[in-house]
């Protein structure tokens, strides 16, 4: 019989006009991956801030190894061994990983009150080796890789003789061999005895790493399973209440003249020799591994990066592309993976987000016209349908996938021929992934050509009508939908040839 080292019990929380949880029960067992899925508000945000002690529910209870508890601050929470983890780490750049571990309950002397830094860098390091990680404790953390960065966050919450970890969205940022590494510390901890909740958007890693998933809905509790006993369809089916074939709704358009033609380009260190054509209703997947050039090649057609050498052609015509403003003249956008420091200006409104980059068309005389740019930004607001309780509320208030919607928002509003796409789906939950993918396949039906960048194989192998994967800045193969697999574009992503696969066995 599993022991339960947490307990929630019909847990209920509300906010002005939101019931965020609604008699929402969950239980964790000692040394277990619990995953805690559902949709941009259901609820998983609230639940773990509750257990965090952040918030307080307004009904129900919390037992802590069968015992009732108060987890009235996140004080209280790290006394009772929970720590979280979150999407974006809460650390100190300028401090070395030992201060970072450490921060808040150094050790001092008796005598003389000053911090033992002899005996917490020890600490520290002994605390890296138990995971089996090599850092040095004495470096500076903004000199760390995101994953490495991660990697502090669960050295601190050890620090703390955490039973408890919480880690939300903690694979976001990190490429395929950084996740490999982080599951495998994960598994050690779990076989330590730590209890881990862990939530993501990413259906494939949740069967991976987890023993028992937990679903939520509308702020309601909908199933709970072991990992082994429901699919993927099942899963996807008690998140948003749709099957799996619902999440790549491709609309197959008769492919129409190229519309953009790269010829040889080369950026230094970047990408070499990047030739391809992108056509009419047409959506062209970009696969590799990050770092194989797929983004900086999108930058430079895009005029956010010069290259040094090649072509780029526009309806046949051959274009020099300086800049943003130059891009968009031709009908080229671009939607980039970090929306929030390169997509949006937070504290901007969605109305003001999405009419930026036509805001000379509501000038006149120096004055804007706030009645049309209020009537524009409405209207593709309801086209991506938007979810806000108004136009002047700032995205920064925003979930992931509603930001997202406002940046796609923002560049449909210019009207564009070529739509580049960097990881459209990155961090937003399976619904909006659906409505994303749905609003794709419209576009390219009225001959807008999509040039789509994304690391998850399924959403290159359901979305593209053509893949091109890239492997340390070169086209390494071209496919059809045909003809792909998920095992060809793996070796061509790694600069793996068919022939080469053939003599040394490559495993899907």
């Amino acid at each position: 019989m599993d022991k339960k080292i947490l307990r929630l019990e019909n847990i209920t929380k509300t906010f002005p006009g939101t019931l965020a949880l609604d008699k929402v029960s969950f239980d964790l067992n000692v040394g277990e991956v619990h995953a805690l899925v559902g949709e941009n508000g259901a609820g998983k945000s609230t639940l773990i801030k509750i257990i965090s002690g952040i918030h307080q529910p307004d009904f129900g209870e919390i037992y802590l190894n069968g015992k009732l508890v108060n987890l009235k601050n996140t004080f209280f929470a790290q006394q009772h061994g929970i720590a979280a983890i979150y999407q974006e780490p809460t650390i100190f750049p300028d401090l070395s990983v030992a201060e970072n571990v450490f921060m808040g309950h150094q050790e001092c002397s008796q005598i003389t009150k000053r911090i033992n830094w002899k005996k917490m860098y020890k600490d520290t390091e002994k605390l890296l080796e138990s995971l089996g990680v090599n850092l040095n404790p004495r470096t500076k953390v903004r000199n760390l890789s995101a994953a490495e960065q991660q990697l502090v966050e669960i050295v601190k919450a050890l620090s703390l003789n955490s039973q408890i970890l919480i880690m939300d969205e903690p694979t976001s940022a990190l490429t395929l061999n950084e996740v490999k590494d982080l599951f495998g510390i994960i598994k050690r901890l779990k076989s330590s005895g730590t209890s881990i909740i862990f939530i993501s958007h990413r259906i494939e890693e949740i069967f991976e790493i987890a023993d028992r998933v937990t679903v939520l809905r509308d702020g309601h509790y909908v199933g709970n399973n072991n990992i082994s006993t429901v699919t993927v369809d099942e899963l996807i089916r008690m998140m948003v209440g749709r099957t799996l074939s619902d999440m790549f709704p491709k609309r197959f358009v008769e492919r129409g003249e190229p519309i953009l033609k790269v010829e040889a380009l080369n950026k230094e260190r970047q990408f070499y020799g990047v030739t391809f054509e992108l056509h009419k209703g047409e959506i062209l997947g970009f696969s590799g591994l990050i770092g194989a050039g797929r983004s900086e090649l999108a930058r430079a057609i895009f005029g956010l990066e010069s290259p040094d050498s090649g072509k780029i052609f526009v309806n046949g015509e051959q274009v020099h592309i300086r800049n943003p403003r130059i891009a968009m003249k031709h009908g080229v956008v671009y939607l980039p993976e970090d929306r929030q420091h390169q997509g949006l200006i937070l504290l901007m409104s969605i109305t003001n987000n999405i009419t930026l980059p036509i805001l000379d068309q509501f000038a006149k005389m120096g004055l804007l016209d706030t009645g049309k740019e209020i009537r524009v930004a409405k209207k593709y607001a309801d086209m991506l349908d938007v979810r806000a309780s108004g136009l002047w509320k700032n995205v920064l208030e925003l979930s992931g996938g509603n930001q997202q919607k406002v940046v796609l928002a923002k560049w449909l509003a210019t009207n564009p021929r070529i739509l580049i796409l960097d990881e459209p789906t990155r961090g937003i939950d399976v619904g909006t992934k659906a409505a994303v993918h749905r609003f794709m396949s419209e576009l390219v039906s009225q001959g807008i050509g999509i040039m789509m960048i994304s690391s998850e194989l399924p959403e290159i192998l359901g979305m593209s009508d053509r893949i091109i994967v890239m492997c340390e800045g070169r086209i390494t193969a071209e496919f059809t939908s045909k003809e792909v697999s998920q095992d060809k574009i793996l070796s061509a992503a790694v600069g793996i040839s068919s022939n080469q696969k053939n003599k040394i066995g490559v495993k899907k």
